[in-house]
């Protein structure tokens, strides 16, 4: 028994593109907006952030920061990267923060009742402020 298989003839098959639209102007502004977005993220990265953690110890010690405080804040970690630091205890009048200099954000925030019987560890700087 032999069994054949025939093809049918056909003709060759080329893929299907769709053409592309000419750029125009909208798509032009929607990059410009784009853009103005990741420059915004970049400037909100630039400011300080603080963990989950951070946020919780702050409520339960009643730790409440001013502008002035978080400029303060703010202005110390900026010091210690221009130093080179990574992980840093800046005190801050009564109050302590563990920051991650890299991310710019408080780890922990320790308030002076309990600042006399904490040990600092993994920071590699300190800044009185």
């Amino acid at each position: 028994m032999e069994t054949r298989f025939q093809i049918p003839n056909t003709n060759p098959v080329s893929p299907v593109s769709k053409p592309t639209p000419p750029q125009s102007r909208q798509a032009s502004s929607a990059a410009a907006g784009s853009f103005h977005e990741v420059l915004q993220q970049k400037l909100e990265q630039s400011s300080l952030k603080f963990s989950a953690h951070a946020q919780k110890r702050m409520v339960a010690s009643g730790i409440r920061l001013s502008e002035h405080d978080i400029a303060r804040l703010s202005d110390a970690v900026d010091k210690v990267e221009a130093k080179g630091g990574r992980e840093s205890l800046i005190l801050l009048g009564d109050l302590a923060f563990v920051v991650s200099i890299r991310n710019r954000t408080v780890i922990t925030a320790i308030s002076h009742e309990r600042l006399r019987e904490n040990i600092f560890t993994n920071i590699d700087s300190a800044v009185i402020s």
